[in-house]
């Protein structure tokens, strides 16, 4: 990041992932940002498994900056790593945005992301599914939990059916287990939901979940795009920033 900028830059910090699509479509989703947002200073990190690292990043800023997360809920990240990364950093003008989730605007992505799959499934999902199974990557915090169930009630809202979350670790029901039961009740399209930001390890994991289509991850998606700059704007309380993110809605 250069230095002498009145205005905050926007660090966005993922988990990481090893997988090199998964990192692509991280970096595809900054670009989304930066498009919304032309002038806007941002750059992309990872707190594990890829690099850079927010330490490298926030070590060659000089101004302010706010550190929007790539989380999708509450949990050990948010609560203890990223302000381990505040503290640590050498100079204190760094603000945390919140993480994405639960928001409106995923229920809005989830929903394309379904449409999508419906429309590639050899038909199969031109009348869209009877029930949804929101698959999540789990998290020992309760408040994780607590999120994912917020983020399934607005997609509910959002698709007019059943949404049952699935849990790919550390939580219960597992998204294949939430498929059967849902099925057990009498709904026959069951699709999947990947609530996950980008490939990876948790996103073909729910790919074997068992339902009738499985959307894609989030990725690189205009909402979430909006989301980010949402959170950005939140923590810098950057009014002008929300107006020119409004002039730019067409791209």
């Amino acid at each position: 990041m250069r230095g002498g900028r009145a205005a905050p830059a926007l660090l966005a910090v993922a988990h990481g992932t090893r997988d090199r699509v998964g990192i692509a479509t991280y970096r595809a989703l900054l670009d989304l940002v930066r498009a919304r947002r032309p002038g806007l200073e941002a750059e992309l990190s990872f707190l594990d498994l890829a690099l850079p690292a927010p330490a490298q990043v926030l070590a060659a800023s000089r101004g302010p900056v706010v550190l929007v997360p790539l989380l999708l809920n509450t949990g050990y990240h948010v609560t203890v790593d990223l302000p381990a990364v505040r503290a640590a950093a050498p100079h204190p003008d760094i603000r945390q945005a919140a993480p994405l989730g639960p928001d409106p605007l995923l229920a809005a992505a989830l929903a394309d992301r379904l449409a999508e799959a419906g429309r590639t499934s050899g038909g199969r999902g031109s009348s869209g599914p009877d029930a949804v199974v929101l698959a999540a990557a789990g998290s020992t915090d309760p408040a994780a939990g607590a999120d994912t169930e917020v983020m399934a009630e607005l997609l509910r809202r959002r698709l007019g059916c059943p949404v049952v979350a699935g849990y790919l670790c550390a939580n219960a029901p597992s998204p294949d287990e939430a498929v059967r039961s849902l099925r057990a009740a009498g709904h026959r399209r069951v699709a999947v939901a990947r609530h996950l930001m980008a490939p990876g390890h948790f996103a073909r994991r729910a790919q074997g979940a068992g339902g009738c289509f499985v959307s894609a991850p989030l990725g690189a998606h205009p909402d979430v795009a909006r989301l980010v700059l949402k959170r950005f704007d939140e923590a810098s309380g950057e009014p002008a920033g929300r107006a020119a993110d409004a002039a730019t809605r067409t791209v």
